[in-house]
């Protein structure tokens, strides 16, 4: 379980990463070498797996955003750990969601624009075997994008 100063420390680092250590400590209350060991220790229990910078995806030329649904026609294990080693091999699949439901995996996918996602589709998903149906929903707007978790 997180204390609440683990709490604040990530709220914070969610807003702002590249905040000093100085400036982290000012916000929760703490001194910088408290906040640098507290995070240190955050980092080491994989609380903090890595950081990173949120880049708009339209304006760096990624144009088009889906929603893709793959069901496999049977759960052999060679078909899903082989969808699942291509779908890491593949920089446009930001997301992948194993779920229940109708689908056996949903996907969130950029590319530039539709050529290129009917390329992604025909070179790389309707290959895969075991795959037996896939539903796309091309996103039309973006309503909230948000990778900070709930800590306040």
């Amino acid at each position: 379980m997180l204390s609440k100063q683990d709490r604040d420390l990530l709220a914070e680092l969610q807003r702002d990463c590249r905040l000093t250590l100085q400036q982290l400590g000012d916000r929760v209350g703490m001194s910088s070498s408290a906040a640098w060991r507290r995070v240190k220790s955050l980092e080491e229990a994989g609380v903090i797996e890595r950081y990173a910078v949120h880049v708009n995806a339209r304006k760096a030329g990624f144009g088009l955003a889906s929603m893709v649904h793959v069901s496999l026609a049977r759960h052999e294990r060679s078909h899903v750990e082989h969808f699942v080693r291509e779908v890491l091999r593949h920089p446009e699949v930001l997301e992948c969601f194993a779920t229940s439901g109708e689908a056996d995996f949903h996907l969130r996918v950029v590319v530039e624009d539709i050529d290129a996602y009917n390329r992604f589709l025909d070179d790389f998903i309707f290959k895969l075997p075991g795959v037996s149906q896939v539903r796309s929903n091309i996103v039309l707007k973006e309503i909230k994008a948000d990778t900070a978790l709930p800590f306040r």
